[in-house]
């Protein structure tokens, strides 16, 4: 019942799951209420006996959501928007990480301290300049405005990827470096053949936090690339999203068909559209994302 030194009890099992249980719960409770809810009519939101299971499924409100979302269009957009950014982060980062682990040179502790600053300081206090400079620059309102500041390591929350890089090259033992190096290997051949394949957690774990940090980010985007003042075109699920009751009511004016009224089954299911990816994407590589998240050492994120 309560165990032995080699053997778990019941017991201690029993409450061990009981609170995981619970703890996953919590953390379910939103995305099991949005699924659910996705799929009733709007009999079934109205009917105080129907609160879980709808009547029946009908894929009316998706089909809806989508459209008013422009889904396909905004999709793509968002890929480019997190993926290409998230691609200049992982290489700057990496090379920026690796510099700080292998080589000595004066100054490295002021680049540190600058590093950690610019991570702690609030985005909100750089964002006016932020904004001036790249008005100034001509790239307000293009993809640029994410594209230049991750090829030079300072994209959204590039620093703590410079430091996660930093942590894991450090570990890489200096004799493989110092045996490529024999062999006539340069710096940089050493840093493909020899620390870039031993990076691999970390490069996925830099990835997956890039990716999903740009693809949630709303406030940034419409500031500087969806451009509010140069209505440049570009958008994102999530911000299809933000403004999904103006898109809807602008939609359901010109549809020719007949549509619903917005409804809370609607706007859950452009919610769960707005997260469908991000779902997909853990639920593919959610086997290497833990391991990597173990081996750097990352928690509470």
């Amino acid at each position: 019942m309560f165990g032995t030194k080699e053997q778990e009890g019941f017991l201690k099992m029993l409450v061990i799951y009981g609170l995981l249980i619970c703890i996953g719960f919590i953390y379910l409770y939103p995305i099991l209420y949005m699924i659910s809810h996705s799929f009733m009519t709007l009999d079934d939101l109205l009917d105080s006996s129907v609160n879980w299971i709808p009547s029946g499924m009908t894929m009316s409100n998706y089909a809806q959501a989508a459209t008013s979302m422009n889904f396909w269009k905004s999709l793509g957009q968002s890929i480019l928007i997190a993926g290409i950014p998230t691609l200049c982060n992982v290489v700057s980062c990496s090379i920026i990480g690796y510099g700080l682990a292998r080589f000595e040179f004066p100054g490295k502790k002021i680049i540190f301290a600058i590093i950690i600053f610019s991570f702690v300081l609030p985005s909100q206090i750089t964002m006016i300049p932020t904004y001036e400079l790249y008005s100034n620059m001509g790239i307000l309102g293009t993809l640029w405005s994410f594209i230049l500041p991750s090829l030079l390591g300072m994209g959204i929350n590039g620093p703590i990827f410079i430091l996660i890089f930093w942590q894991f090259f450090r570990q890489v033992p200096k004799v493989l470096i110092e045996a490529a190096q024999i062999d006539g290997a340069g710096y940089f051949k050493s840093f493909l053949r020899i620390s870039v394949p031993s990076a691999a957690p970390a490069l996925l774990t830099v990835s997956l936090f890039s990716f999903v940090w740009y693809w949630n980010e709303s406030y940034l985007t419409e500031m500087y690339v969806s451009g509010v003042m140069t209505k440049s075109g570009w958008t994102s699920l999530v911000i299809q999203l933000d403004n999904f009751a103006t898109n809807y009511s602008s939609y359901a004016q010109t549809a020719t068909n007949a549509v619903t009224s917005i409804n809370e089954s609607i706007s859950m299911a452009g919610t769960m559209l707005s997260i469908l990816p991000l779902l997909l994407m853990y639920f593919v590589l959610q086997r290497y994302f833990v391991e990597s998240i173990d081996r750097t050492g990352i928690t509470g994120e």
